[in-house]
């Protein structure tokens, strides 16, 4: 038997066929429709690129004790218990976070590996612009990637591509060993992630005029730039979806020459979606964790079965996969993987979760029955923590100053007897806090616009959302993070007490004779995590000129800016204040 999966990076199933989409051509993720099973109802865990790849190893949520990172010296890890028991593991990859500090753990678990470079920001290519702004220390400022710039001046043809690079490296695999038993190969491209850098070929279909200053990398920010900028990007998104179709098509194109249907596993998915301008937001990570984001394309094909072009509505997430490939290949799933087989959710429709959890590790905790979601947002000011053996970031190991005040965390159930570090945890500068708890019907509220009021709803699914998090064996401080005690019955009453708090507890003493517009709170507290000590008293003062029959709102909090920073600080402030202000 052999598996083959091919994963894509941020990819929005709105924008394939087999999920609705008709202005998107993706023959290829039709015709893959047609022969496996399509899933409705597919949930992220772990927000976003490495943390959805920890629970592609382990098969559990990474998110609760931990934010980006390696995997952990005590984590079972799906490929390679595959190659400690006689399965070939090989990934061919151009997703550059992978040989960061952050992700530099995980290739090596295979037992081989291609990497091939270029995407995004990675440091591949050099150029005098990019040596210059080394030298004049502006690499970070501004939205120019000097990175991006050196390399793609040498993509100059499709050939080069990252993500050609990466499926023809996979398909040179499937050449030399489609006759072979006992492999597993993961071809897994950084694409359609952004940038959305293509070539000519593909854009052709998607030609359309726009004289606005974005290119093809949308900004982690609230669409400022109008319905031109969105239909602009949705464009240049499109553009690359239909290359991650045609490269899907080879793979397909293999399949059926040496009829690999008959003994090989296939699964095709992504780590997380994205945002296009639904909800007024351009990507990911900074706002609640919309289903355009949280709800992800699922296709599988299981070769021992009879299913075939059918669809499951049944609630399935990331930690599912790595269960899925190990029951394949008929091996027991470790102890503790929490994910579940989905082979007899294709066979039989057999129901494997009522409920999931998804979110970041300092924003929401959601949880989802496929129904409804309940987004749950943490109290401001309660600490939490980081709990590892593997101290690193995204991009490089954890400061000095986050290590000085380490203690040693009792074992977890997972952590086969090991202590880990406890590290208090760094929250971004746009708090979750900031957007307060959030309830959706997805029967009668599909895209998320209409955020309830149900208390008695609220608490059932908080209740459900303390089980699966004391099943995980969440750490108790999360627990208080989000209201709540562990062990607790949570009650309608609960979430009143709660839901108030999220803005009455929220109101600056120093204010409280004042009413508050939403979102000029959050403006307050981001403009203060500016001011010094020595100039907070003036902040204050001056506040209390601009504010006309003591009604604070977000203007208010503009003037304030315009009038206590420098011009130098102004952008940097703005910028934050306004994600600040934004509660949806």
């Amino acid at each position: 038997m052999k598996a083959i999966m091919i994963m894509y990076d941020s990819l929005n199933r709105g924008m394939l066929e087999p999920y609705g989409c008709d202005w998107i051509p993706t023959p290829n993720f039709t015709r893959l429709a047609k022969r496996a099973v399509t899933f409705d109802c597919n949930y992220v865990g772990s927000m976003p690129c490495m943390p959805a790849r920890r629970e592609l190893h382990t098969g559990r949520y990474n998110f609760l004790h931990r934010s980006w990172g390696p995997i952990e010296p005590f984590d079972d890890s799906m490929p390679e218990i595959l190659k400690r028991n006689g399965i070939y593991s090989h990934l061919s990859t151009d997703h550059y976070h992978y040989w960061e500090d952050g992700g530099a753990t995980y290739h090596n678990r295979y037992s081989s590996f291609d990497l091939n470079r270029g995407q995004e920001g990675d440091s591949w290519k050099t150029n005098n612009a990019l040596l210059d702004a080394v030298a004049e220390k502006r690499l970070q400022q501004g939205r120019t990637n000097y990175f991006d710039k050196a390399n793609r001046a040498y993509i100059d043809c499709e050939e080069k591509m990252p993500q050609a690079k990466t499926f023809h490296a996979g398909l040179d695999f499937i050449e030399e060993n489609y006759n072979k038993d006992n492999w597993f190969l993961q071809i897994e491209t950084f694409d359609p992630h952004e940038p959305f850098f293509t070539q000519p070929l593909y854009k052709e279909a998607f030609k359309h005029d726009y004289e606005g200053e974005l290119g093809d990398w949308p900004p982690y920010y609230m669409v400022t730039e109008g319905k031109d900028a969105i239909h602009h990007m949705r464009m240049e998104y499109a553009a690359l979806v239909t290359m991650c179709d045609h490269y899907l098509g080879q793979v397909l194109d293999k399949m059926d020459t040496y009829n690999l249907w008959e003994d090989t596993l296939l699964i095709v998915n992504t780590d997380h979606g994205f945002l296009l301008g639904e909800h007024g937001w351009w990507a990911k990570s900074i706002m609640p964790i919309y289903d355009e984001i949280a709800r992800t394309p699922l296709f599988i094909y299981n070769p021992k079965g009879i299913v075939r072009g059918e669809r499951r509505d049944r609630l399935t997430q990331t930690i599912d996969i790595p269960a899925t490939i190990l029951d394949f290949f008929g091996m027991a799933l470790p102890a503790d993987m929490q994910g579940k087989s989905l082979l007899p959710v294709i066979n039989n429709n057999a129901m494997v979760h009522e409920y999931v959890l998804f979110g970041s590790h300092d924003a929401h905790c959601n949880i989802t029955d496929g129904n409804w979601v309940y987004m749950k947002a943490p109290i401001d000011g309660k600490d939490f923590f980081e709990y590892t053996l593997m101290p690193t970031h995204m991009r490089n190991i954890f400061n000095v100053n986050e290590l000085k005040n380490i203690e040693l965390a009792e074992p977890f159930s997972f952590t086969k007897g090991c202590r880990t570090m406890k590290i208090k945890a760094v929250e971004g500068m746009n708090k979750a806090s900031n957007f307060g708890s959030k309830l959706f019907c997805l029967v009668d509220d599909p895209f998320q616009e209409r955020p309830l009021q149900n208390p008695k709803k609220e608490a059932e699914l908080a209740n459900a959302m303390m089980r699966l998090m004391e099943l995980n064996d969440c750490p108790e401080e999360r627990y208080e993070r989000f209201g709540f005690k562990k062990g607790e019955t949570v009650t309608a009453e609960k979430i009143l007490h709660l839901r108030a708090g999220e803005f009455k507890d929220r109101i600056p003493e120093e204010f409280s004779d004042f009413e508050w517009e939403d979102g000029a709170i959050n403006m307050y507290y981001t403009i203060m995590r500016f001011v010094s000590k020595e100039k907070a008293e003036y902040v204050i003062q001056k506040l209390r000129l601009f504010v006309v029959d003591k009604k604070a709102t977000v203007e208010d909090m503009f003037s304030l800016i315009q009038t206590v920073f420098t011009t130098e600080e102004i952008p940097m402030v703005f910028y934050f204040a306004a994600l600040a202000a934004r509660t949806v």
